[in-house]
This record gives C-alpha cells, structure tokens and sequence, in this order.
C-alpha cells in the first residue's frame, strides 16, 4: 500500500484477505471507492456519514488523502514516462 498523509496513515488498509486487496476504512468493510463515489455524488458529509455510520470524518479525510496521494504517484509516473520536450 502507498503512504498516505502522516496524519492518517493507519485509517486506509489493504489486505489480500479483506475485500480483495481493495483499500477499505480500517476496521470495516468499507471500501475506499465507494466512500468517494458518494462524494462525487454529494458533498453533504452528514449524508456520507448516515450511509456508512462505522465510519467517522477522519475516515472520509482519510479516503481523500490516499486518493490526493494516487494521483500524485500516477503524475510522478507519466512525468517519468513521457520524454522531456525540446
């Protein structure tokens, strides 16, 4: 698993045996796609925390920094990939 903000780092696991390998909120089945896809359909996060009550505000600041931290590792990768322009 990539490294998240130090301030969040234990909220994210991955683990073969839980969900597939799928990122999820520690200590539920919660998956970390699915608390974004509910941000991407709303941003009121009393909803968000209605429909997965086992998880807290830190954990949906958590699922945003370990997005924030993938995006970041995928441009770092294309910046390596693609050649530099003369």
């Amino acid at each position: 698993m990539m490294k998240i903000e130090a301030s969040l780092p234990d909220r994210i696991v991955q683990d073969p045996a839980i969900m597939l390998g799928h990122p999820v909120v520690k200590g539920t089945l919660v998956p970390v796609k699915m608390v974004l896809a509910h941000l991407a359909r709303t941003t009121d996060f009393d909803e968000i925390l209605n429909h997965y009550p086992e998880i807290t505000m830190d954990d949906v600041r958590a699922c945003l920094a370990f997005a924030r931290t993938l995006v970041a590792g995928a441009s770092r990768r294309e910046e390596m990939a693609t050649p530099a322009a003369r």
